[in-house]
């Protein structure tokens, strides 16, 4: 056997490419895991994970130099010195922003797995049966019945935490012990279950931080450096869970400085046969060969695979046939809610730094509620105490200044909206004909934005917000609404959406490219609709679950 034939090709290493490579190992594939960018080796090269911020040169701020190399990653906390080499050097791959789009990528062994935020919720039948109820796009080819066993092999795996809260709208899964909410957080949580007759309740995050130990991984020591990489493998990612699960096999290669530039197809098998992968340090050009390929660059970039993969068969690239690809181009919409101060609480205080906040499952449409657009949102948040950062109006120098910023300061609550964004056709991405990477290759230019709905949706996000904290008892009360571009939310779906139909979706009920059906695509370029709830826990129960069906499809001779 040739050294560049493997049993099973996977595309990217973050959180869904990760779990793939873990799975088909383990079930006994040789594969190999190609990611473009460096090699990041876990604990080794979290170079700020220990460190104060003071401890850096610039503490922790960008530099007017950082700026200027970094105009997307400035629109947000994304430029930071701590954590840059994370990230993505938009000089190197630039993209083409037809309407305004922040994508913040990041290109490494463990993808975005190093820098998510961790927030893991199932979703559940009122999602999936969302667009045929409301004759929105195509129907999901799932339900949560198909999902639920997935989620669960998942969770187990990946180490969840949170309470078992019983809401339909938000099913349970199968939790470690959860975080603990502060006494302001219960007090607030408490007061809304009693106004709200428990129709908004608020609960703790289910969040991918472990809180005891499991599979050679210690349980999370509260530090909130989350995004720094953590050397105790407390939170989830490629390099704390499925990498070494992988490796443990035997049976994974993982070839950093890969970009795999198209997949390779064989029309009259109507197969996929491998891959094309261009080196990124030495420039040259190799091929790998698989019998199954699974396709998680993420949702943007798998489709940009896809579409550059394009043959005489099929000029728009592989699995365009339907029209889909590259179309329905959906993500989180947020930037928009409340804050406020909370009364009293004076002798109270919290220890530690919780590497994670509070959540309010979508109340909105659900039910007996209608309101004048589809779909709904969530809220996070948290309860604190102002430190020493904080503004004194009244003081500005001397001891009393010092003195008074050495106490803590009075208790503030905040709750921010992730709304839910339709699948419109017309969100979409291509390969632009003009402009070019560093590597010579095509770039995307996206084409994406609100619409009325999502508007509309965003004046309930914040004015609900508003109505919430002041009937927990929170005073002077302030709303935002400070707009919002797509990409923001880092939750970008929908380019290869999965359906029922050959002639509306690119994928199946099992994530397979209709027109290659021993490629699949189970990154968040499969959703159907986007619900309102952090995705990334969907990812990986669809990546699991479409591995079980390859391996069983393989054995079977079908692909």
């Amino acid at each position: 056997m040739a050294q560049n034939t493997y049993d099973a090709i996977v595309i990217g290493s973050g959180i869904s490419g990760g779990m793939a490579a873990k799975e088909l190992t383990e079930k006994g594939l040789r594969t190999i895991m190609l990611e473009r960018g460096r090699n990041v080796e876990h604990i080794k090269d979290y170079v700020n994970a220990t460190k104060a911020p003071w401890e850096l040169p610039h503490r922790d701020n960008p530099t007017q130099q950082m700026r200027a190399d970094h105009p997307v990653l400035r629109r947000d906390y994304t430029l930071n010195e701590s954590n840059l080499d994370f990230w993505v050097d938009e000089r190197q791959s630039p993209y083409v922003e037809t309407k305004p789009f922040d994508w913040f990528r990041g290109y490494q062994v463990g993808g975005r797995s190093l820098i998510w935020g961790r927030q893991s919720y199932r979703l559940s039948d009122l999602d999936f049966e969302a667009n045929a109820r409301e004759g929105i796009a195509v129907d999901w080819p799932i339900r949560y019945k198909d999902l639920a066993p997935w989620y669960t092999h998942a969770e187990r795996f990946a180490g969840i935490s949170g309470n078992r809260d019983g809401l339909a709208v938000l099913p349970d899964g199968d939790f470690m012990p959860a975080m603990e909410m502060n006494v302001v957080e219960k007090d607030v949580a408490a007061r809304l279950k009693k106004h709200y007759n428990n129709l908004r309740p608020m609960i703790i995050g289910r969040t991918a931080n472990i809180t005891k130990p499991h599979h050679n991984r210690v349980n999370c020591q509260y530090r909130n450096k989350c995004w720094l990489g953590c050397p105790f493998g407390s939170y989830f990612s490629t390099q704390s869970a499925t990498l070494p699960a992988a490796m443990a096999t035997g049976k994974l290669t993982l070839r950093p400085f890969s970009i795999v530039t198209k997949i390779l197809y064989d029309k009259d098998k109507k197969r996929a046969t491998g891959v094309e992968v261009l080196d990124a340090e030495t420039r040259q050009t190799y091929q790998y060969f698989a019998k199954i390929i699974f396709l998680n660059a993420s949702a943007l970039n798998s489709a940009w695979v896809l579409m550059n993969s394009a043959t005489d068969v099929w000029p728009g690239g592989l699995g365009s046939s339907s029209g889909e690809l590259g179309h329905n181009v959906m993500d989180h919409h947020f930037r928009v809610g409340a804050s406020g101060d909370m009364p009293g609480y004076e002798d109270k205080y919290m220890y530690g730094r919780r590497a994670n906040g509070i959540y309010v499952p979508r109340f909105r449409n659900v039910g007996a509620d209608k309101r004048d657009y589809l779909r709904g949102f969530g809220y996070q948040g948290a309860a604190g105490r102002e430190g020493w950062s904080r503004e004194i109006a009244e003081m500005s120098i001397g001891g009393e200044w010092k003195d008074a910023l050495s106490e803590p300061g009075k208790w503030t609550m905040g709750l921010g909206g992730f709304g839910e964004t339709l699948p419109y056709h017309d969100n979409y991405i291509t390969l632009d004909p003009n402009k070019k990477d560093i590597w010579g290759l095509p770039v995307l230019a996206i084409d994406a934005t609100l619409r009325d709905n999502e508007q509309k949706m965003r004046i309930d996000m914040m004015n609900d917000a508003q109505e919430m904290l002041e009937a927990a008892g929170l005073q002077n009360v302030r709303t935002y609404n400070n707009g919002y571009n797509m990409g923001g939310g880092i939750h970008e779906m929908g380019t290869a959406r999965m359906g029922r139909d050959p002639k509306t979706s690119v994928l199946n009920a099992h994530n397979q490219v209709w027109d290659a059906p021993n490629v699949y695509v189970t990154d968040g370029a499969a959703m159907t609709s986007s619900a309102c709830a952090n995705p990334s826990l969907t990812y990986l129960a669809l990546t699991a679950r479409a591995v079980d069906h390859a391996v069983g499809e393989l054995n079977k001779q079908n692909l």
